[in-house]
């Protein structure tokens, strides 16, 4: 139980590092990278970067009309975090149609290959 005055948190505790997040099942990559503004702004804009989670969370719930527990159990995580990833996509995405800067998609990139063991 925390004492009076302090939070509890299930990724760090205590100045330790906590557990690893679920890996997030994600169901094919989008074919684009991203997207700009037409026209150009004068200046370059700092661009919105949207996660490959994120975009399947808008996928499954918006495009497929899934409700959050399916799409919670496609991507092999609670409903809630498929509600977060949706509601942070789509703040995401308004800001920069708002604002008139980029969109980058990024991917989940594969783990770097394991270096060789020698004895």
């Amino acid at each position: 139980m925390p004492r009076f005055g302090q939070r509890w948190c299930h990724r760090r505790r205590r100045g330790r590092i906590g557990r690893r997040p679920k890996p997030v099942m994600i169901g094919a990559t989008p074919p684009i990278q991203g997207f700009n503004p037409f026209p150009p702004p004068p200046a370059p804009q700092e661009p919105v970067i949207l996660e490959a989670a994120e975009v399947e969370a808008l996928r499954l719930v918006d495009l497929e009309k899934c409700s959050f527990e399916e799409a919670g159990q496609k991507m092999n995580v609670s409903r809630n975090t498929v509600w977060r990833l949706a509601e942070n996509a789509r703040r995401k995405i308004i800001t920069a149609i708002l604002q008139g800067r980029p969109i980058f998609i990024r991917t989940a990139q594969p783990p770097p290959p394991a270096p060789p063991q020698t004895r």
